[in-house]
């Protein structure tokens, strides 16, 4: 299989990472987040004209239609900036509307910048399981009233509307009876209460009482939303490998720029040979997560449902075990310094351990890989 980047996606990254390092560097960010709104309008408007929004959306609203392994190289670009606005939680959202189909309208916005979305999907007690729904739908008269409560929604008090799974039929952890909604943000019994996480992100509790929606905010089939749910959290799950590998590679790069000045005994401690050893193990999880995450991308649209959901649970999994390992050996090799708020590679390793815990830690997904009727087949 080909990794070779075209000169189109390579021009996009080059054009983020530039962006990135002239306005969006670390004092900048710790600024960002510290703000009352905890994003920047400034930076949103960048991405919008970057063509970073329409990249996802097909042509047909005004985008360029394009793919995962586009979204690869500009999620890995905002990884390794640690850039804290609501693309994913936005694109992730729109992934939902494009496999539904029939919303070209918000497609439209969100191409435009003028629309962030975000996906409240998690709720309390359920863990990793996307499909355990105590949300209800019903349907009264020309549409459907919902009622129940989302946590940790990303980026859900920054988010002009929300998508909503909620149960219109069977038991709790069925997957048949799932419907998924368009909800707006400002939607009567709609509350969010926003708050900021540990990685300097945002995110939000979304509680909705008797939320009533036109049947025009359903997404898909009725009670059939299921699939729909399972494959927009892998291209969500995928988009996140991507920068988690960003991330990992700053993080890399800044720990072996620390060995190399640190000096103690007369000499830099990257002339020690024990800590060459960790930092080539570092590397080897680095470009084993590389590989994993270009993989994962390349297959995430795949019609073949099986191979999707292994190639994105195997790369879920091992990204987050290299993520693991990347930032505990940078932490250890910086010294207490690794820790402290003034320095990036503390907030790297934070966003990295948020990114395992989205969509599915490495645990969840290798119990889901080996689930899998190929991995049964061939044990």
């Amino acid at each position: 299989m080909d990794f070779t980047f075209n000169q189109e996606q390579q021009q996009f990254a080059d054009a983020l990472r530039r962006w990135v390092e002239k306005d969006y560097g670390f004092d900048a960010r710790r600024q960002i987040i510290h703000s009352p709104a905890g994003v920047s309008d400034a930076a949103w408007a960048t991405l919008t004209e970057l063509g970073m929004l329409a990249l996802p959306v097909p042509e047909a609203q005004g985008g360029f239609d394009g793919s995962a392994v586009d979204l690869l190289l500009v999620m890995q670009e905002l990884g390794r900036g640690l850039v804290v606005e609501p693309y994913f939680a936005t694109v992730l959202g729109a992934q939902f509307l494009k496999l539904a189909g029939g919303h070209d309208a918000l497609l439209e916005q969100v191409a435009g910048g003028t629309l962030k979305l975000a996906c409240a999907l998690g709720e309390q007690g359920a863990r990793h399981d996307l499909n355990d729904i105590a949300t209800t739908a019903r349907a009264a008269g020309d549409g459907y009233v919902i009622d129940g409560g989302k946590t940790v929604v990303i980026h859900g008090g920054q988010a002009g509307a929300l998508i909503v799974s909620a149960r219109s039929a069977g038991a709790q952890r069925d997957t048949d009876g799932i419907s998924l909604f368009v909800v707006p943000a400002d939607a009567a019994g709609v509350t969010v209460r926003d708050y900021r996480t540990i990685d300097g992100q945002r995110a939000a509790t979304v509680t909705l009482r008797e939320v009533a929606v036109p049947a025009s905010a359903l997404l898909g089939q009725a009670g059939a939303g299921w699939d729909i749910l399972d494959a927009a959290a892998d291209y969500g799950a995928t988009l996140l490998c991507a920068e988690a590998v960003g991330a990992m590679d700053a993080i890399f790069a800044a720990t072996l720029d620390y060995l190399k000045t640190r000096a103690q005994f007369g000499a830099p401690i990257g002339k020690f040979q024990a800590l060459q050893h960790r930092m080539a193990d570092m590397f080897i999880h680095l470009e084993q997560a590389r590989s994993m995450a270009m993989l994962a991308a390349a297959k995430v649209g795949s019609g073949d449902v099986e191979e999707r959901r292994r190639t994105v649970s195997a790369a879920k999994a091992r990204i987050g075990q290299a993520a693991r390992f990347v930032g505990q050996q940078a932490v250890q090799l910086h010294g207490g310094m690794g820790v402290t708020d003034e320095l990036p590679a503390a907030h790297h390793f934070k966003r990295l351990t948020m990114i395992d815990v989205t969509l599915g830690d490495a645990d969840h997904h290798l119990e889901r890989f080996i689930a899998q009727p190929a991995f049964r087949q061939h044990a």
